[in-house]
This record gives structure tokens, sequence and C-alpha cells, in this order.
């Protein structure tokens, strides 16, 4: 489960389908980053059944608000703004960082912390459901503004670290720190200090976003991307007119970090399944075939938002239309903050509804064997 932010919801309703239609499945790895990572978590700590997991999941979010995620009082965001504007104005003096995100959250970091019943800030569900062999692995992805990497966290069984050019896997016992870290949006929400680094989003330097569900033995991998796929037509249709403002800059942005790259991934696994299954498995050299199903939302997750952005916090919605999120017809920025309980539902409604959808080829998925992709036939890769 990847990044987006509030578009994560759209993963919790994919969920609840799947937990109404598979109410005792085992998913033995579970991989996250940025907000897929507060999914992830969640999924891998539950003491109960994956159906009862999801429930809890969907209540988390149901009950989410802008308030429970960041402070969006006039004075806290004036008082950070006014930290904001020193600072540039400052031209180094001193050398200290005094200002370390746009937003508090520690809303967040005490939310987290009940609902997934920490134990010093620790996440003990995970090994509680390790030891019962309910779970493999799980993995939770950061970005080091420290190095500049990306950096997974695993925790899991007979499990070994991987070193690629610029991403690397360490072992850890999991904590709310490991979450707030990967679900740090870059500059929008403060960096985490983990060890001697600091770490932010985990979709930041991640270029191939399924390789820690790869790395940790996946055979099959269940992807849910929060990214709307446009027609060619649609891509071509202006967002907005003349100049665009920094909310459509930031959009563009934000989503060449947290959800194109996802697609792009799969398309290299797809091309490398078709190559291996040229090659007797003799000579695959230890890699293997691995079955994908991807499900994405059917609307267009950022024109979605500009229904709800009118209920946001009125401090906090001067600030965003400040930057212009009313001046675009997909403000992917606003979509990845807008942590109303309405627009969240909505999400969620959308994922399930898209799941059922496509409930023939999600159930051939998950009740077919791998043993035919292992030994070169037809797979379920889209």
């Amino acid at each position: 489960m990847g990044g987006g932010g509030a578009r994560a919801a759209y993963q919790v309703g994919f969920l609840r389908y799947l937990a109404r239609q598979f109410p005792d499945l085992s998913v033995p790895i579970v991989t996250g980053a940025s907000a897929g990572g507060i999914n992830a978590a969640l999924l891998a700590s539950h003491h109960g059944s994956f159906a009862q997991a999801v429930g809890e999941l969907v209540a988390l979010w149901e009950r989410l608000t802008v308030k429970e995620v960041f402070r969006v009082d006039a004075p806290s965001l004036g008082w950070m703004g006014i930290r904001w504007l020193f600072q540039l104005l400052s031209g180094g003096v001193g050398g200290a960082v005094r200002v370390r995100g746009l937003v508090d959250t520690t809303p967040l970091r005490n939310y987290l912390s009940e609902v997934l019943h920490t134990v010093d800030g620790e996440l003990t569900g995970i090994q509680y459901n390790l030891a019962l062999g309910r779970i493999k692995a799980i993995a939770l992805s950061t970005s080091s503004y420290t190095t500049g990497q990306s950096l997974t966290w695993i925790q899991g069984r007979d499990l070994n670290d991987w070193a690629r050019p610029q991403r690397r896997s360490q072992q850890a016992v999991l904590t709310i720190d490991h979450i707030m870290a990967s679900s740090a949006l870059p500059l929008f929400f403060p960096a985490v200090r983990i060890g001697d680094e600091y770490y932010g989003d985990g979709g930041l330097r991640l270029s191939a976003p399924l390789s820690p569900a790869i790395h940790l033995g996946a055979e099959k991998i269940l992807a849910i991307s929060t990214r709307y796929g446009r027609t060619t037509a649609e891509a071509e249709v202006p967002e907005v007119t003349g100049y665009p403002p920094p909310a459509q800059v930031l959009g563009v942005l934000m989503n060449s970090i947290f959800l194109d790259l996802l697609d792009q991934d799969a398309l290299r696994l797809e091309r490398l399944n078709h190559l291996l299954r040229q090659v007797p498995a003799e000579g695959r050299d230890g890699l293997r075939p691995v079955t994908m199903l991807v499900l994405r939302p059917s609307a267009d997750l950022g024109r979605l938002a500009n229904e709800f952005e009118p209920q946001l916090p009125r401090a906090f919605r001067f600030l965003t239309r400040g930057l212009g999120t009313r001046q675009t017809k997909s403000p992917d920025f606003l979509s990845m903050v807008l942590f109303q309980p309405d627009y969240i539902n909505r999400l969620i409604e959308l994922g399930d509804a898209d799941a059922e959808a496509r409930a023939d080829e999600i159930d051939t998925f998950i009740r077919a064997g791998t043993a035919s992709a292992a030994d070169g036939g037809p797979d379920q890769t889209v």
C-alpha cells in the first residue's frame, strides 16, 4: 500500500470489501509507505482475524478529522507561519533549524498511539502475530533526509537485509516513530528522528515500491494504488488557466513522488515476468515470476476533493486557498491533506465499490495458487 495522505482511505474501502468476502484471509507479508504504512501497521499488529483488523481500520479512518492529524487552530497555524517567515528572512543567522514542518502533527502521533495500542511506542501486536505465525513480515519504508537514501524498516521471521543503489533495508522492532516518519509529507509534516538520522515520507526515494514485498519473499502481490488512470483524452484537458498556482505545482510534484512510481514498477515487473517465462527455471539465477493484481480508483480523487473543500476548518481552508487550490480543477495536493470525514467516507465507499466491480478477477487472484506462475504458466498480472 502506497502513499497519498488522505487518499489512503481508498485502500481501506478495498480492504473492507476483501474482508467481507474473505474474513479469515491470511496476508503473510504486509508492506506500506507514507499513509499506506498506517494501514499496513494496523493489519500487521491487530490481534484478531483479518475481518476484525479491517473493521478496526475502517473505524480508525471514519473517526479521523483534520484535528486528529495536525493542529488547525488559527493561533497555531499563524505562529507556524510567522516562524517560517522569520527563518526565510534570517539569512541563516545562528545556524539552528527553527522550523520542522508547516504543521504540528502531535495530534496524529497521539491518535495512532491510542488506536494501535502501542506500549512505550512499540507496536507489540506485530511480535505477537509473528510468534503465532499469523504473519511472516511487515515493511515500512522511509526516506532519510540525513543521507538521502530510501530505508525500508522490516520486522519478521527469517529475514535477510538487502541493499540496492540509494535504497536498503534494516531490521528493527517497529514503533510509532517508524509510522510517523513513513507518513511525514515532505515540508508539510515534520521529519522524525530515528537513531542519529531524520526520516520523512517513504514515497520520496522509493523508486521501486514493489521491491520490499518481493525481497521479503512474496510470490503474489496485491497492490492498491490511489492514482486514477486518466485516458489520453482526459490527460490532454488543461487543469488550470494561465500560470499554475503553487497548489498545482505541489500536486504535480507529489503525484510524481507518491503515485506514478507504482505504475512504472508494475510495468517493469510485467516485462520481467514475461522474460523469465522464456527461461528454464534452472537458468533464472534465483529470479522468479511474481503474479500481481493492481486496483486503482475509477474516479479522479483530486477532482473529487473539490466537492469537500468547503468543509475544511476555516483557518486551514484560508491557507490552502492561498496556495491556489480553487484555481485548479484537480487539486491533487488538497486531496492528500483533506482529512475530512465526508471526503474520507466517500473514498472508502469508492474503494469498496471498485473492488466489487472487479469481484470475479479478485476472487480468481485470491484463490489461485502460485505454482503455475513459478512453473512458467499464466498469471494474473495487470
